[in-house]
């Protein structure tokens, strides 16, 4: 079709996700290789962000995996999983269960993130309702963390601790509380990690008092959080998430549509900060993109109220472990494995973050956070204070200049202020030193000229 055909119909008829519709027209890609996309008009850009963070594997493996898709189709090209089971389900279950971490070992599959997280908190709230004989609405709160994005279907949303992308859908599914996230970068001066992870502990554990522990059912948070600026967990964290979940029987959920499947260079981020979480929920990464699929994993302590004579998870959706995206998703964890992508980010690691720590020279770079291939830099107006642009200035920084102009030379990342103002870097896993120079260049270069433009 021609350009000007696919502009006029994009411009008729196409409704973007999270996009203002009456702004320019769209950027149209046309194809992908490697860490690279390219447009209509042929011009090129360096994918740092990785679709969003989830083409895991690049662009470079369409081949091999449609060959898998297409082998497929010819198969089986659908049957459900409502009752009945197949082949490709039953084997990548398996698979999913082989690399998560711990106990887990039970996967149901989605669609994608949002259901996913949808799922976990359903999941949990029947969960109690079918072990302890509980009239539906006894144990039924969830628990995650300010700034937190955990999707947009209406259960997901409420866990959300993004409060401008809640408001607009309010009242929302009762009841969320959010606690403090783990971004340090603005806690007092002299504070130690230990401190830190103990102010954090009392919080959440004050919020699970305040709100009965009789009646929550969930606490749902990433290993890594990405909404902010990609937050690590300091010190301790994860431990004392744990016991706190014990003591007060609620199950815990690691929210992995992100972090797992090589982002951090383990199958599951779990493994790498020894959350042992009840309930995992991923996405994204389980087919770098190639197909929408999901999964909710689980271990045999949760499933084993559902396998009582009568008793069943009373959920489900059509697509859920499609055979093609099933087969789509085996073949990408064998290529990842082939491939030793995860090794490849364990080594590859220490030499990204050096590279994007470059950026910390400029008097607009406050702090570089993150891990494995995801990171984030936070942009102040003073380096010595640590004080953030408003609201006014983060729209003229981040929309009005940063967002057009990165573009504009080749860079695709994400200028964000659902926090405060952060520049989000998660390329591909097979970016190697060269990409990392490149986008550490085009980001230096273009953020040097936002500190003119606002000074």
């Amino acid at each position: 079709m021609a350009a000007t055909d696919l502009r006029r119909l994009a411009a008729d008829h196409l409704w973007l996700h999270f996009t203002q519709m009456g702004g320019h027209p769209p950027p149209i890609i046309v194809r992908g290789d490697g860490c690279y996309l390219e447009d209509l008009e042929g011009k090129r850009y360096l994918d740092a962000l990785a679709g969003l963070f989830s083409v895991n594997l690049g662009y470079g493996f369409g081949e091999e995996i449609g060959q898998a898709a297409h082998e497929q189709m010819r198969e089986l090209p659908f049957y459900t999983n409502w009752t009945y089971a197949h082949p490709r389900a039953i084997e990548l279950s398996a698979e999913v269960a082989s690399l998560a971490p711990g106990d887990l070992n039970r996967v149901f599959f989605v669609s994608g993130g949002s259901e996913a997280v949808e799922a976990a908190w359903k999941l949990a709230r029947q969960y109690f309702s079918v072990r302890d004989g509980l009239e539906p609405g006894k144990k039924y709160k969830a628990i995650a963390r300010d700034i937190a994005y955990h999707g947009t279907t209406m259960g997901a949303l409420s866990i959300n601790g993004i409060e401008a992308l809640r408001a607009p859908f309010e009242p929302l599914v009762p009841e969320v509380r959010h606690v403090s996230n783990t971004n340090r970068y603005h806690r007092p001066d002299g504070e130690t990690e230990a401190e830190f992870t103990a102010f954090l502990l009392e919080e959440l554990e004050r919020t699970i008092l305040e709100m009965d522990p009789e009646t929550v059912c969930l606490v749902h948070m990433e290993p890594v959080q990405n909404a902010g600026g990609s937050f690590v967990p300091p010190a301790g964290y994860w431990a004392g998430v744990r016991e706190l979940c014990d003591r007060y029987d609620i199950l815990l959920s690691a929210d992995e549509v992100i972090t797992a499947f090589g982002r951090l260079g383990h199958w599951f981020a779990s493994e790498r900060y020894d959350i042992r979480p009840d309930i995992v929920t991923s996405a994204k990464g389980l087919s770098s993109s190639y197909a929408a699929i999901g999964a909710v994993v689980t271990t045999d302590k949760v499933m084993e109220p559902f396998l009582e004579s009568g008793a069943m998870y009373s959920h489900g959706i059509t697509f859920g472990g499609h055979p093609v995206m099933c087969a789509i998703a085996l073949k990408n964890i064998e290529i990842m494995k082939r491939e030793r992508i995860n090794e490849h980010v364990l080594e590859n690691e220490d030499a990204f973050r050096a590279t994007l720590a470059q950026l910390l020279d400029l008097p607009i770079v406050g702090d570089l956070r993150g891990a494995g291939f995801f990171y984030a830099i936070e942009l102040v107006k003073d380096k010595e204070t640590r004080e953030t642009f408003s609201d006014e200035e983060c729209d003229t920084l981040l929309r009005g200049f940063l967002s057009p102009r990165l573009f504009e030379k080749g860079l695709i990342c994400r200028a964000d202020d659902r926090g405060d103002p952060v520049i989000q870097i998660s390329p591909p896993l097979i970016a190697t030193q060269a990409q990392f120079d490149e986008m550490t260049g085009i980001l230096g270069e273009v953020l040097a000229e936002a500190w003119e433009e606002m000074q």
